[in-house]
């Protein structure tokens, strides 16, 4: 699921990058500004945030501070994460359940940009809490991993197979 994510991220980035470069030239060369382009290119950087940000987890591409993880041993690296556990549960509980209560008021208001061209937001806002699911997911699947190392005391290579999914 991670990596179908990584796709969409790939494609929505491409797809700002394309459209990005068409409204500058609608703009400032045939002096013919894009009504939806801007608009549509930040609900594509929410989304590159939501599948971005599962993504980089499941691969372990999240920056840390290294000047104390770096040299730690793999069961000290496991007792870290364990202990940060707590707060990635906080947050994503609180980013679920008040992207919940943002997607349903937006749906209920039928919500839209308020744009010339009216592009509805609430499919946006619900992608917002379905993204902290899917991160709960990995952090569930990277606290397995830390616990296994914690017991056995050896590094697993679980990161890049799907033996717990």
């Amino acid at each position: 699921m991670c990596e179908f994510l990584g796709w969409l991220g790939w494609g929505l980035i491409l797809y700002a990058m394309c459209f990005g470069i068409t409204d500058v030239f609608l703009r400032y060369v045939l002096n013919a500004p894009s009504m939806w382009i801007g608009t549509s290119i930040q609900a594509a950087m929410v989304l590159i945030a939501c599948v971005g940000g599962a993504y980089a987890l499941n691969h372990g591409s999240f920056v840390k501070l290294d000047l104390f993880y770096a040299s730690a041993s793999a069961r000290t690296k496991a007792i870290l994460d364990i202990l940060t556990v707590p707060f990635t549960f906080l947050f994503l509980g609180v980013l679920f359940w008040k992207g919940v209560d943002a997607a349903l008021l937006s749906i209920k208001l039928n919500q839209v940009t308020p744009t010339g061209v009216p592009i509805p937001i609430y499919p946006i806002k619900s992608a917002i809490p379905l993204a902290a699911v899917v991160v709960m997911l990995v952090v569930l699947k990277q606290l397995a991993i830390d616990i296994r190392t914690l017991v056995t005391g050896q590094t697993s290579q679980l990161e890049n197979d799907d033996e717990l999914l």
